[in-house]
């Protein structure tokens, strides 16, 4: 083993997705992951589905097994944080008082839930860890009435969980639509008449203002002056990236880590990888920064490759999923307009696919149900293409037939 080391610092997957990717590219050196959580990295996506119905457990999201590590000769110093970084030094500090020297640093610090002022205590929930989750599933069983502030995504899937569980459920949600900013007016009404179909209250337009607890519960207020009860509150108002580190260090961030197409920070032999990097993407011109599982995992490996000597520039498609019931909501690209779009197949059938068009380019896509384009359009996003709305309106005609035929994206 050769006499470099690479710091992986945060728990997560793309940590795990660069601990792994460096050793199948041969690097020789220690690798070290620091992780505040004290279990190995995991998935998070199914902590606010299956997981909270009990389908899945904590060892079925593990990417790599504990005994991989061992295996790979990664060292782990879980449940310890890293509290200062010095570039200038290339060392690191940790949590329990440890200094820990590197050739190369990975900030994988990934993202924490945005927190309501004064909304905290027992029977509040924010979900973002393994712990959060297996707190809020065993109240869920015990509750009858569930709350959800927030109607984005992670609240969204909650309140699916909680109605599949049998419980009653209220979203509260400021935006007259819930997910319109990121789905639009017409995708995001579509999903909220189904939460409806399911028994969930959709208080759209309104928000809680603040709350009381009770020999039974919460008694909530809300912006309307009206009232409701609740046995368990869960808050799911965003996230925050967390940069403190980086910045700390004088990394360059603006509302994330900012890094080049290859991972690299401002700082020599420090890069960054996740949901907190701001990164340069080639094919769109500009920084991006999204919180995605798959991207994250893929920004993991890239990073490894720079890393290890061997950089390829980040430059694929971004691509996110949520099931809500039996539905299964996808998206790959960036779409240029959410409220006009062209649209393949019903909105009433809920089965759909939604096309940012541009110049006869299909810059992104949302589908409802519909897998299968979703992945047609990620194979050929960035390669060359032209096509009409009316061609992709179309549903005589097989989508794959419309584009020609490319290499899929890079698998890691």
């Amino acid at each position: 083993m050769s006499t470099r080391r690479c710091v992986l610092v945060g728990g997560g997957v793309a940590a795990a997705s660069a601990a792994a990717s460096l050793r199948k590219r041969g690097y020789d050196g220690e690798v070290v992951l620091v992780g505040d959580e004290p279990v190995v990295p995991y998935e998070r996506p199914p902590l606010s589905k299956d997981f909270l119905l009990g389908g899945t457990q904590l060892p079925d999201l593990r990417p790599q097994a504990p005994e991989w590590y061992e295996t790979e000769q990664i060292e782990l110093r879980l449940g310890t944080r890293v509290m200062a970084v010095d570039a200038g030094a290339k060392s690191v500090t940790l949590s329990t008082g440890d200094r820990l020297g590197y050739d190369d640093l990975v900030l994988a610090t990934g993202v924490r839930a945005r927190r309501l002022p004064g909304f905290d205590g027992d029977g509040v929930h924010y979900l973002r860890t393994a712990a959060d989750a297996a707190r809020l599933r065993e109240e869920l069983a015990a509750a009858d009435r569930i709350a959800v502030l927030g109607a984005g995504f992670v609240g969204c899937e909650v309140a699916a969980a909680a109605a599949t569980l049998g419980k009653q459920v209220t979203v509260f949600e400021p935006e007259p639509v819930p997910l319109a900013r990121a789905l639009g007016t017409a995708i995001g009404t579509v999903l909220m008449d189904i939460h409806r179909e399911h028994r969930v209250g959709i208080r759209a337009g309104e928000y809680v203002t603040s709350f009381e607890r009770g020999p039974g519960g919460f008694v909530l207020t809300t912006s309307r002056g009206e009232r409701a009860e609740a046995d368990v509150m869960v808050v799911g108002v965003g996230s925050q990236p967390n940069v403190e580190l980086a910045e700390a260090a004088g990394l360059a961030v603006d509302g994330g880590i900012v890094v080049d197409e290859y991972g690299r920070t401002s700082a020599p032999h420090v890069y960054a990888a996740g949901d907190a990097v701001l990164q340069h993407h080639p094919r769109y011109g500009k920084h991006i920064r999204v919180e995605h599982h798959d991207t994250a995992v893929r920004q993991g490996a890239h990073v490894a490759a720079t890393v290890a000597g061997e950089p390829e520039p980040f430059e694929e498609a971004h691509w996110f999923w949520s099931d809500q019931y039996e539905h299964s909501l996808q998206s790959t690209g960036r779409m240029a307009g959410l409220d006009t779009v062209v649209l393949r197949g019903t909105l009433a059938e809920r089965s759909f696919s939604a096309f940012s068009l541009v110049d006869g380019r299909i810059q992104g896509v949302i589908s409802l149900n519909r897998p299968r384009d979703v992945l047609e359009v990620r194979r050929v996003l960035f390669a060359p293409h032209e096509v009409t709305a009316e061609q992709l309106a179309d549903e005589s005609v097989p989508l794959k037939r419309l584009f020609p035929r490319a290499k899929p994206a890079r698998a890691h």
